[in-house]
């Protein structure tokens, strides 16, 4: 390949580095013809990406026709996030999550961001974060109060469901029904499933042909898209007052019009102010129905996976690490005194946070994005032509043993604010950075914290049989199905937590 060995200068690794010295930038050895690396990269992911950082620090991934260039090193995710306009958002796995989330905040290209995140910032003050909480305890609280003692549940699924009340709780005021949001996260899942395979394995053409799991995706699809108009054509015919995140995101206005690059994402970037002939200002702009769709579609993706599939992981961890089981409990049994948390309890729940970090960092739902060079650039040394793919995994970022001793070892004290300091900058990125971070970081944090805290004040939940658990990495990592027993805890005062009187 004319590549591997190739040097250029680097940046210091980590902020105490004194000296640059040289990039290596390799290929992934294990290619086969016509595939490339995308069949090891389909069939074992994270292993095949973990092993890649030992070949140098920014390796070429093949995949078919295609190369894909991983940055093994912080410094280079650091440089690529922190440069939206050269490393845009794209790549397969971007190309074919527009199929499912549009031009929303998540997926839209830089040229149309800045108009997005204005419209979705209100919804994300951090007095409105204050509000959801609120409403995050109550929806926490109801979904808790269905469990018993001795009964077995997949954590995963139960996660999933608690996370789909409380967004759509603070989303559109009130729950889906029952059977709609079962409804919904099969649809999710069947197409997270199909965006992996689609993003690994680019073989367009084949995902047209009327294939079983082909029509299986495009009917997902096209559910989610009509539960989501459906939502929105309600409301916009509602002349009931609410105060919920879709309120608030329909309300808000831009200065600034809606150009005909918002629905296809693409165009030139508009100007920050009008031309200086103009007499006054443009009306407010709201939002049209087509960017409503793919925002609303972008938060419940966003907000119910990623944060599901983090506290399942949280649980996992904590059944295998009793004595960081109990260090929690100790917590929460002195803040809480028994009774069920709430948004003012929140500063006082420090190793709670921890827990949540550390299990963010062993297994990010975020596991591997890819950005798309919109001009020619350089990267680690060594020059990317136009509409190059890079990618960058917070998988492997996360396992990084110098920014990370013993990486595997769960250690939330490893997140105190003495030792968290030495973490090399973008080093932990489970919500990316720069101006393309996740708008919703503080809204995970704040229902995740709430949620583990009101569940493990109240309950220990056990597996009921020795078990391996393995990450499934679809579109966000998920550790599949985890069935595990609850048991009602007692306080150390020899309380017990009383049981809510609502029937499962």
């Amino acid at each position: 390949m004319g590549i591997r060995g190739e040097t250029g200068v680097r940046a210091p690794h980590g902020p105490a580095a004194a000296a640059p010295d040289a990039w290596t930038v390799a290929t992934a050895p294990g290619g086969i013809p016509l595939l490339g690396h995308a069949l090891a990269l389909w069939r074992r992911p994270l292993a095949f990406l973990a092993a890649l950082p030992a070949h140098g620090d920014l390796v070429a991934i093949r995949l078919g026709p295609q190369r894909v260039w991983l940055a093994c090193d912080p410094a280079l995710v650091q440089q690529i996030l922190m440069d939206p306009r050269t490393y845009d958002k794209g790549g397969p796995l971007y190309d074919t999550m527009r199929m499912v989330l549009g031009n929303g905040l998540v997926t839209c290209p830089q040229n149309v961001h800045r108009r997005q995140r204005r419209l979705a910032q209100p919804c994300f003050r951090p007095s409105r974060i204050a509000d959801y909480a609120t409403v995050m305890s109550d929806e926490i609280g109801a979904a808790v109060g269905q469990w018993r003692p001795g009964r077995t549940l997949d954590v995963t699924d139960a996660m999933l469901d608690l996370s789909a009340r409380v967004t759509t709780g603070v989303l559109m005021s009130t729950s889906l029904a029952p059977g709609v949001a079962a409804e919904v996260r099969g649809c999710l899942a069947t197409v997270m499933r199909g965006v992996l395979l689609r993003a690994v394995v680019p073989l367009g053409p084949f995902y047209k042909l009327p294939t079983r799991g082909n029509r299986r995706f495009d009917r997902a699809l096209s559910r989610l898209h009509h539960i989501i108009d459906g939502i929105i054509a309600e409301r916009r015919a509602s002349t009931a007052g609410h105060d919920d995140l879709l309120a608030t995101l329909l309300e808000a206005t831009d200065d600034e019009p809606a150009p005909d690059a918002c629905a296809t994402g693409r165009g030139p970037d508009r100007p920050t102010a009008p031309p200086a002939h103009q007499e006054a200002p443009h009306a407010k702009e709201p939002l049209t129905d087509q960017e409503a769709h793919d925002q609303l579609m972008t938060f419940l993706v966003a907000g119910i996976e990623t944060t599901a599939l983090a506290l399942a992981w949280t649980f996992h961890l904590l059944a295998a690490h009793p004595e960081e089981e109990r260090r929690l409990h100790a917590e929460l049994d002195a803040v809480l005194a028994g009774r069920p948390p709430v948004p003012a309890d929140l500063p006082r729940l420090g190793r709670a946070r921890r827990v949540v970090t550390e299990a963010l960092r062993m297994y990010p739902p975020g596991w591997a994005l890819t950005r798309v060079t919109t001009t020619e650039t350089t990267l680690a040394g060594h020059r990317l032509a136009p509409g190059s793919t890079v990618l960058y995994s917070a998988y492997v970022l996360h396992q990084d043993p110098v920014a990370f001793p013993d990486p595997q070892r769960f250690d939330p004290d490893r997140w105190l604010p003495e030792r968290a300091g030495s973490v090399p900058s973008g080093a932990m990125l489970p919500f990316a950075a720069g101006n393309r971070k996740c708008i919703g970081d503080h809204f995970a944090m704040t229902e995740a914290v709430l949620a583990l805290a009101a569940i493990a004040a109240r309950w220990r939940l056990r597996p009921p049989s020795a078990r391996t658990v393995r990450p499934v990495p679809a579109a966000v990592l998920s550790p599949g199905p985890l069935p595990m027993v609850c048991e009602l805890r007692s306080r150390p005062d020899g309380a017990a937590p009383a049981v809510p009187s609502q029937a499962p």
